[in-house]
């Protein structure tokens, strides 16, 4: 399709919010790179996830950040149905609580402000939880805009996931599965480019080639898009599928598209370092990171320096270190007293180091491992029957959360992980219980690291019934792997190795086409082999 490129009056570049209503309100709308900057120029964001970048989340990663650094951290909510959060206002107030009361449907273009800053609840509250970017997926140009209208008060931009890959997206019509559809595309940016008074972005993933993908680019950009994420996988790459990003394909896009144009990069972010790697390597102006981030919340911030780590970080002998899991889970847990259930959170002692005089009553040198857990409360705190079920995302989301915070210490400590996966949402009595066991476990991790004479074995990542198996020291999960204590990475296998594992199958559909491909190059060549050993050695 021909599309015509977008037209952004002068007007719209440059203006100043009114200091008593929400900052996305009573402002000129700005575009393209004169937004990026107006919200701090970001190159760390915290990517959209369904159902686990909600505020509380949003919130703990924030507090990474260094205070007086000048960086600034862009955050997404999860992903928003447009049609229910339009249509449902059960729906509105159980995925995005900007004000106590749930919000309701805009009743006119203008949408004057609804609340006044008195009530002011969660998402995107200006003192603590901006630049934020709304995401929603749709597949109607106007369900969008009505949702779209609903949080523009409360957001800096409004985002369209056309890069979700999962079945419930095929089966609903909307995120990567509208890549085909270039008009229905082009037409529900365009609309909220004309119809909002604040941005409207865009999420992508790349095509077949980095030719199709540029044209794709483009005319997602000619619709109105001011900012472009694009994520270096493809459509089909999910799951044990997942492989590698390419960033090539986003270096294409930045070498080929105006330089004004605004480039989030996405995919292969294991750790910190990866970021400014991602930067040169794509040229891109910002790097968003989501898995990397469930399993270090973390990530984006810069490691204290030697002799400053305190309490909450830890470095070891070889000078690898990160955050502590127990440090991590107890600001996670005071966020959720303080902000979503508005109370003082409880008096704690401070977090166990070595160095600490350990009282005969406490921990021994030759208490450690599973000896502690034998220290754990006899009795969980019973969870009152009586309470009603939350809805809250940010006390739903708890579980999940933690499970991917603390995959290595659960895998070693099943009575952990156990303990977890008994806990209901908004039983913090429950998770309390479940702190107290990661703070123990985690003591007597330290304690035994101090009594060892050498590093000890790392242990593959992403295999929890083989968590301490020994890797080679110069393999992706052990150049990233930390002691079990430590947040890390979660390695996923590359295709070919999920399959020489087993833990990667083919279907049904794809063994039939790949032997059909076999038997059509056995034909032309005469070599004779497996259709999963060609897909294993990148074929297929």
């Amino acid at each position: 399709m021909t599309v015509p490129e977008p037209q952004v009056p002068e007007e719209r570049r440059h203006a100043s919010p009114p200091h008593d209503i929400p900052p996305a309100i009573g402002r000129q709308k700005l575009f393209g790179r004169a937004f990026y900057e107006s919200i701090g120029s970001p190159k760390k964001i915290l990517a959209p996830m369904v159902d686990q970048s909600e505020f509380a989340w949003r919130l703990l990663t924030r507090s990474f950040m260094p205070p007086g650094s000048g960086e600034t951290l862009l955050a997404y909510t999860p992903m928003l149905h447009a049609r229910l959060f339009g249509q449902a206002s059960n729906y509105r107030h159980n995925h995005f609580q900007a004000t106590r009361a749930a919000l309701p449907t805009p009743a006119n273009p203008s949408y004057p402000p609804q609340r006044h800053n008195s009530d002011l609840y969660l998402d995107g509250n200006p003192a603590n939880d901006r630049p934020l970017f709304v995401q929603f997926c749709a597949n109607s140009p106007d369900e969008l805009l009505s949702a779209a209208k609903c949080v523009q008060p409360f957001c800096d931009a409004v985002d369209l996931n056309l890069g979700c890959p999962q079945g419930i997206a095929r089966k609903g019509h909307y995120g990567a599965f509208l890549q085909e559809d270039w008009d229905l595309i082009y037409k529900l940016i365009n609309l909220l480019h004309n119809d909002l008074m604040i941005p409207v972005t865009v999420k992508i993933r790349v095509l077949e080639t980095k030719e199709r993908t540029l044209e794709y680019a483009k005319m997602v950009l000619s619709a109105g898009a001011s900012i472009l994420t694009v994520h270096g996988r493809t459509r089909e790459q999910k799951g044990h599928n997942t492989g590698l990003a390419d960033w090539t394909k986003i270096r294409y896009l930045r070498d080929n598209l105006p330089p004004e144009t605004v480039i989030f990069a996405n995919g292969n972010i294991l750790e910190g370092k990866d970021i400014d790697r991602c930067l040169e390597a794509t040229g891109a102006d910002g790097v968003m990171s989501a898995e990397g981030n469930l399993c270090d919340p973390a990530i984006f911030a810069t490691p204290p320096a030697e002799g400053r780590e305190g309490r909450e970080y830890w470095r070891g002998r070889d000078g690898k270190g990160g955050f502590r899991m127990d440090a991590v889970m107890r600001r996670y847990m005071d966020i959720l007293y303080k902000h979503v259930l508005e109370t003082p959170p409880p008096v704690r002692k401070p977090l166990f180091l070595p160095s600490d005089v350990i009282e005969a009553a406490s921990v021994t040198s030759e208490q450690t491992g599973d000896d502690l857990l034998d220290q754990r409360p006899l009795k969980k705190a019973k969870f009152d029957q009586g309470m009603t079920k939350t809805t809250s995302p940010n006390l739903v989301a708890m579980k999940p959360h933690l499970f991917s915070l603390l995959r290595p210490l659960v895998s070693k400590h099943t009575h952990i992980r156990d303990a977890l996966a008994k806990c209901r949402a908004g039983d913090l009595a429950a998770y309390e219980g479940v702190l107290a066991m990661v703070e123990d476990a985690t003591k007597g991790g330290l304690v035994e690291y101090e009594t060892r004479t050498s590093e000890p074995a790392v242990p593959l990542m992403g295999t929890e019934d083989k968590a301490c198996e020994e890797i080679p020291d110069n393999s992706t999960p052990a150049l990233v792997a930390r002691p079990w204590w430590v947040c890390q990475p979660y390695v996923r296998r590359l295709p070919k190795e999920a399959f020489q594992k087993g833990s990667m199958t083919l279907s049904k559909k794809e063994k039939a086409r790949l032997q059909n491909m076999h038997e059509i190059q056995a034909m032309g060549s005469g070599v004779e082999g497996s259709p999963t050993a060609s897909l294993a050695m990148g074929g297929g």
